[in-house]
């Protein structure tokens, strides 16, 4: 095929080497996300199937104080208590956090209506938790952060390359591109296969990466901070509330949702004898009994001062100047609220909902739910479950591809197509490199690279 008008020869092979190579390098981070995706999306199924007597209690009238079931699970695991999750269900239990003196951190399960502790997991040893780790990180902290980032940038632009470079335009009738042809067989039979499911699930998969996205270290923080500066995130109202003292709601407690996680926290007024340490950021937790006995008034008014319905998470606080935070964090983000307490006098210091979010926090709350397969109930989680096994099918149905077509000994890159495509291409993958800071980086790392190889192979 000849090339015309101003498309080089060397960008046009270029794009093909690094659009066929970056498919082969994020294929199986791609197999890990669906899998481990496709877990979480039953995570309460699956942990309900798999510690039923330490997620299900006998239905209780009433419930002890979250005191007593703090104080109930440190007599069972000596250390210090951070976190209580209160059940919305009368059947559900409690579940103390705990930094044991010796250890991991536990996850100390309760009977509300007794106070009696009910057993204990470690999050990252259960098949939910080991799923979590892979899927955001691949059990390798920052590192891991970084490259499943990067994998979900170029998926993205190899579903957007991929349909424009091999979009069959002009060709007659839908057979291997809306269904596949009968009597396919060999290569044909896994070309039809790959075609057709990429055409009915792109969209689905296009909003899993997109939605993917906001908790990703430098895509998440940089969209967090933008939203917020144009007033279109975290609530501009409080954005200074006691900075630049304060830290971040994730820094202080390990997690918020995601338009809360850079809101400064908020601290409690200590008086002369109080006084110490900001006590915010995330040191080693410390056994606090004074804040253990403070939290039930301030259960209290989370649920009848303030109307909170349903289960919630409740924070203990840390250190002198700390505060008791509570949010709920329900299927439906329109129910989301934080609210903060003094820890001296349990008055309300702050509150937050989903109403004071900008838009742009909103449409992402939203999709980070739709993403979790949580806004619609069962039918949310098996539209995404689909879309899971698609990304499976389609990344084995591509490796296959390639197999099949590879001359013995050779990697093989495909066929050319037009320069008109070509420069398309181009221009969508310099777009992306702009909009995705992290993708535009590995671009020209990536063409530093190829250039260095081309010119040694040129010298020998």
């Amino acid at each position: 095929m000849a090339f015309t008008g101003s498309v080089d020869p060397k960008a046009y092979r270029a794009l093909w080497r690094w659009h066929f190579y970056a498919g082969l390098i994020v294929a199986p981070f791609l197999l890990i996300l669906a899998v481990t995706g496709s877990i979480y999306l039953f995570n309460d199924e699956i942990d309900d199937a798999l510690y039923p007597t330490q997620r299900f209690v006998a239905v209780h009238a009433a419930e002890v104080p979250p005191s007593r079931m703090i104080d109930a699970a440190l007599k069972a695991h000596p250390g210090a208590a951070t976190r209580i999750d209160l059940p919305g269900a009368p059947n559900r239990s409690a579940v103390v956090f705990v930094t044991p003196e010796h250890g991991e951190p536990l996850r100390v399960a309760v009977d509300p209506g007794t106070g009696h502790v009910l057993g204990s997991t470690i999050y990252a040893r259960t098949l939910v938790g080991f799923a979590d780790e892979m899927h955001g990180s691949l059990t390798l902290g920052t590192v891991g952060d970084r490259i499943v980032e990067l994998a979900a940038c170029w998926a993205l632009v190899l579903i957007v390359t991929g349909l424009y470079l091999w979009w069959p335009r002009g060709r007659g009738g839908f057979g291997g591109i809306l269904y596949p042809r009968l009597g396919a067989r060999g290569r044909l039979f896994w070309r039809d296969l790959h075609a057709v499911i990429g055409v009915w699930s792109v969209a689905f998969i296009a909003f899993l990466l997109l939605t993917g996205l906001p908790w990703a270290g430098i895509q998440g923080d940089l969209l967090n901070r933008g939203t917020a500066a144009l007033g279109i995130g975290y609530p501009a109202s409080n954005r200074t509330h006691n900075a630049p003292a304060s830290v971040p709601m994730k820094t202080a407690l390990g997690e918020a949702p995601w338009t809360m996680e850079l809101a400064p926290m908020p601290t409690s007024t200590a008086s002369s004898e109080h006084a110490g340490h900001a006590g915010h950021e995330m040191t080693m937790a410390v056994r606090d009994d004074a804040a253990v006995a403070g939290i039930d008034r301030i259960a209290t008014s989370v649920t009848r001062d303030h109307h909170v319905a349903g289960a919630y998470r409740l924070f203990l606080p840390s250190g002198p100047t700390g505060v008791y935070t509570a949010y709920t964090y329900p299927d439906q983000p329109q129910g989301q609220r934080t609210l903060y307490f003094d820890r001296w006098t349990g008055g309300l210091i702050r509150e937050v909902g989903y109403p004071e979010y900008g838009w742009a926090a909103k449409a992402i709350e939203l999709g980070v739910q739709l993403h979790m397969g949580n806004y619609f109930g069962l039918a949310n989680q098996l539209v995404m479950l689909a879309t899971c096994i698609a990304i499976v099918l389609l990344v084995i149905s591509g490796v296959v591809m390639w197999w099949k077509r590879r001359p013995t000994g050779r990697i093989a890159a495909p066929a050319r197509v037009s320069p008109t495509r070509i420069k398309g291409a181009v221009a969508i993958l310099i777009v992306a490199g702009i909009v995705f800071p992290i993708l535009g980086v590995s671009v020209v790392v990536i063409f530093l690279i190829d250039r260095l190889v081309l010119l040694a192979a040129v010298r020998r």
